[in-house]
């Protein structure tokens, strides 16, 4: 009996059906599958736009795919934001524009302390210390640092460093820190430095240089010319500062985000500059992961725009002003905002309340993005030649570049201590950080990387061998000939196919460029060539494998050590060791008290804390002494 066709999709029958109600719409193809999320204020009308002409190549290519609309009403437009967010997260439709972020930016993070400490931050805040940003960058928040700390001499050690100064360390020598850990500041006068280092921040720079002026002068007339010259240095580095800062807007306290949109040939790149305190911090680049289609990107900013708008202002705080580039739907914005209890001001390009230096900031932002896109354009076209290279140079059974997948593997220790292996993936070209995996190699002998080797691959590979994960198109091991025996008898005991596996060998003298691929399934091995672009991308790969193993075996020998110098000392059990570690903020602290340090945490005594000093130092404790028996605590 024939299969009877499924029924032609009726828009027309679709459309009639749904409310005059805000909401979200789902667009879906004949199998099923999510093409398309929107919002909208009235259903009806918004699906109805789709299907009466004048669209963008993209929408256009998507609703000749529909095969069925489905939809959800919402209490308010607001609220069909935030589901459409989620459902995009969820589904990850191909038409929509998705951009992956950091989640997390950086701080500057003034401590609650007596003296505060200035610290780089990137969490989540708490109301006890007092936080300026967020920054787009690391670096940008370490050059405010340097900055407060040329002008007012803010302490950056750790509180457990602090507490334990006897003498005043090399930033107080190089005028970078007032030393207020040995007194040489009291509290009052620090204070001081930390309100003006506050107010700096918030756009308060040309009152702190009157006061500085003022107090100078006051200084010199009372004959304090100590205290005189150290001001004057402070002034000049305040002054050389803001002739540097040109970008900023003279004493202005305007928090707001810029953010830019440039397209071109397919690609996009979103640009967003944060101002705090009327100074300008710096920019960063998204690019959309998906939903930008050659062709249709040069008309379809607004959409971008609002895409990263929606996604970005979902998970991060927004600032009182957004200055825009393109005409995005301002009013769901706001609606969208205004959920979220904030008061925030949409400013777009022809907008008459955009003020000339937020102008300024908008062209910069864009002049940043269109940059970017170049850089990325540029980068992404030589990626993919390496990606054909590799494929054309191995031969491998692969058509499409694209869908190359690689694994890498390595396996690091120390003289046999802490041995790890990793696994870095490389897809869609580029390294996928998300997809790499570390292994604790457990029950052989410190040293055996064949043996390390044997068990890495097992585990990676058993489930794929039980048809239950996809296999990689190549599998690369750090190593030689004996490497890749090994890997090879793994692969044919699963029943994989050996010629998945290249092992890289370093050449002569381990120079760059030398390296051999040695094959496993009998091929003579192969040298590339110091300028071939596939042995460029072999190497990266290789590069970032053994880094990524490397830091994961120093971070488990590390908290082997230090657990174990504290564990196997008779009388340290567990309400010691923790009453040491959070005395000391960790074990660097720790290591850096002295006897008289240690004796003064509750439950220490004297000769106890001359057995654990002598412990952690490989040193004889002082008399011989043998240490108090028990674990009393424990």
């Amino acid at each position: 009996m024939a299969k009877t066709a499924p029924p032609a999709f009726d828009a027309t029958a679709v459309v009639e059906r749904l409310p005059h109600l805000p909401g979200v719409y789902r667009m879906l193809d004949a199998g099923g599958t999510v093409l398309y999320v929107g919002k909208a204020l009235d259903l009806r009308k918004r699906v109805a736009s789709y299907f009466g002409g004048n669209l963008s190549p993209r929408m256009a290519l998507m609703v000749s795919k529909i095969g069925a609309i489905e939809t959800t009403v919402t209490s308010s437009e607001a609220d069909a934001l935030l589901l459409e967010n989620n459902l995009i997260k969820s589904f990850a439709p191909r038409y929509n524009i998705l951009f992956r972020d950091d989640k997390s930016y950086p701080y500057l993070k003034f401590s609650d302390h007596e003296f505060p400490r200035m610290a780089f931050y990137r969490g989540a805040t708490d109301r006890r210390a007092r936080y300026f940003g967020p920054f787009p960058s690391a670096w940008a928040v370490r050059e405010s640092m340097q900055i407060l700390q040329r002008v007012f001499l803010l302490r950056t050690c750790e509180d457990s460093v602090f507490r334990h100064r006897s003498r005043p360390c090399l930033l107080h020598q190089i005028r970078l820190c007032s030393a207020p850990c040995v007194g040489l500041i009291d509290a009052p006068a620090y204070a001081q430095s930390v309100d003006g280092a506050l107010r700096f921040l918030r756009g308060g720079a040309s009152d702190i240089t009157r006061e500085m002026e003022e107090r100078m002068l006051a200084a010199s007339a009372a004959l304090d010319f100590e205290q005189a010259a150290l001001l004057r240095d402070q002034l000049a580095s305040l002054t050389r500062i803001l002739h540097q800062q040109s970008v900023e807007l003279a004493g202005s306290t305007a928090d707001a985000d810029i953010v830019a949109a440039a397209s071109e040939h397919g690609h996009a790149c979103v640009n967003l500059a944060m101002v705090r305190g009327g100074r300008h911090l710096g920019d960063k680049a998204y690019f959309p992961a998906q939903g930008v289609i050659a062709g249709d990107a040069d008309d379809d900013l607004s959409n971008i725009v609002e895409a990263f708008l929606s996604q970005h202002y979902l998970d991060h705080a927004c600032p009182p002003v957004l200055i825009v580039n393109a005409a995005a739907d301002a009013d769901e914005l706001r609606a969208f905002l205004a959920g979220k209890d904030s008061r925030t001001e949409v400013l777009g390009p022809s907008d008459t309340r955009l003020k000339a230096q937020g102008r300024r900031w908008l062209e910069m932002a864009l002049a940043n993005a269109q940059l970017a896109l170049a850089r990325h354009r540029a980068e992404q076209g030589s990626q993919q030649a390496r990606t054909r290279a590799l494929i054309d140079a191995l031969g491998l059974d692969v058509d499409d570049a694209d869908a190359l997948r690689v694994e890498c593997f390595d396996i690091s220790h120390t003289a046999g201590e802490a041995t790890q292996a990793a696994c870095v993936v490389y897809a869609d070209h580029a390294m996928r950080s998300a997809e790499y995996r570390r292994f604790n190699i457990e029950g052989l002998v410190g040293g055996d990387d064949y043996g390390a080797m044997r068990q890495v691959l097992t585990r990676r590979y058993a489930q794929a061998a039980r048809g239950e994960a996809t296999m990689p198109d190549l599998v690369l091991i750090d190593g030689g000939a004996g490497q890749v025996a090994v890997a090879r008898q793994v692969f044919v005991d699963f029943g994989l196919a050996p010629g998945l596996l290249v092992g890289v060998a370093k050449g002569e003298g381990r120079k760059v460029g030398s390296e051999e691929l040695v094959f496993a399934d009998g091929r003579a091995p192969l040298r590339l060539g110091r300028e071939s672009a596939a042995l460029m991308l072999v190497a990266q790969i290789r590069d970032e494998a053994h880094r990524f193993a490397i830091t994961g075996m120093r971070a488990r020998r590390a908290r082997a050590r230090n657990a174990s110098q504290l564990d196997d000392m008779e009388a340290i059990g567990p309400k010691r060791r923790q009453r040491l570690l959070s005395r000391f903020g960790g074990m660097r602290g720790l290591l850096g008290a002295s006897v008289e340090d240690i004796a003064q945490v509750p439950g220490i005594s004297r000769r106890l804390a001359e057995q654990i000093h002598a412990g952690l130092h490989g040193i004889a404790p002082p008399g011989g002494a043998a240490g108090e028996p028990g674990k009393v605590d424990g």
